[in-house]
């Protein structure tokens, strides 16, 4: 049994909102994957939730007119790794919510849910971060959108004001257009256990493949929320691709990284790790955009 006070079941998003104004101390649920997890441990014992389950206006990935690819914050994460539009245009961002748990995780767990928990830890959420994504939240005062950088505060802490939900994760088409990923997720257990550290890089090359045009690297669990390393990211922007730059791009990671020691590892033991993983993504990148090394 779960000790909750009330749960509320909304309609619709504006009824979401209204629930949520009526019920302030009341906690969103979705999926459920890590509310009611928390629940039964008795952290949030006693809470009122609003479910938004139900809403599947919620649901899906769809391009709008400008061509940006909108992905509904109730899409599951198996869905995600199976649309159409995601395998055509970002795929990588498929691979990263595919390490999330386990098959039964993947299609209850949303990428709402991964995001709004604000940890650094989440898998999808160092991969939005390299794809400058967009996150779209609907309260009382209507529609704002805000990058994803700004959305997450502090550890555990998000942008969400009073009577908000996320109503969907935006990708600009000038974010993915030319551009090539890959994400690499180390862990103990690999999906069954929670990301030791996580590492998405993007490329995008000249025409002729020999010159990395721009560069996006972000990490989870690297510091109290996921982040951009500007460093790396700067320092090979213009560069000839080489051996010899993909390793000084690794190194130049160690300048913005700040992981921490924690029970399941250390900070030097995650430097390391984090430098391997640029090196080799960057690596990895490079050759799905078409490049040699």
């Amino acid at each position: 049994m779960y000790d909750m006070k009330a749960l509320y079941e909304a309609k619709s998003v504006s009824h979401a909102c209204e629930l949520l104004i009526e019920h302030p101390q009341s906690q969103v649920i979705a999926g459920g994957s890590d509310v009611l997890v928390q629940m039964r441990e008795g952290k949030r014992a006693g809470k009122e939730l609003v479910s938004i389950y139900m809403l599947d206006e919620l649901r899906g990935v769809t391009l709008d007119e400008d061509q940006n690819i909108r992905i509904g914050s109730l899409t599951s994460f198996s869905h995600i790794t199976h649309d159409d539009i995601i395998q055509k245009y970002i795929p990588v961002l498929g691979e990263a919510v595919d390490m999330v748990g386990g098959p039964q995780i993947r299609n209850i767990g949303t990428i709402g849910g991964n995001t709004c928990n604000g940890v650094t830890s989440a898998d999808s959420a160092s991969t939005l971060f390299a794809w400058d994504a967009v996150v779209e939240l609907t309260g009382p005062e209507g529609v704002r959108r805000i990058p994803i950088s700004e959305f997450y505060i502090k550890a555990g802490k998000v942008d969400l004001r009073p009577g908000e939900i996320q109503t969907a994760i935006l990708i600009p088409e000038k974010a993915y257009k030319g551009y090539f990923g890959h994400y690499t997720k180390y862990a103990m257990r690999n999906a069954m256990d929670i990301a030791t550290l996580g590492c998405s890089v993007n490329v995008k090359l000249s025409t002729d493949k020999q010159t990395i045009e721009d560069a996006r690297i972000a990490y989870g669990v690297a510091g109290p929320i996921p982040m951009r390393t500007k460093t790396a990211e700067a320092f090979v922007k213009g560069k000839k691709i080489s051996k010899e730059l993909m390793k000084e791009f690794g190194e130049k990671v160690l300048e913005d990284v700040t992981p921490r020691d924690s029970w399941r590892a250390s900070k030097a033991f995650r430097c390391h790790i984090g430098e391997v993983m640029a090196e080799r993504g960057l690596e990895k990148a490079v050759k799905r955009a078409g490049g040699e090394i």
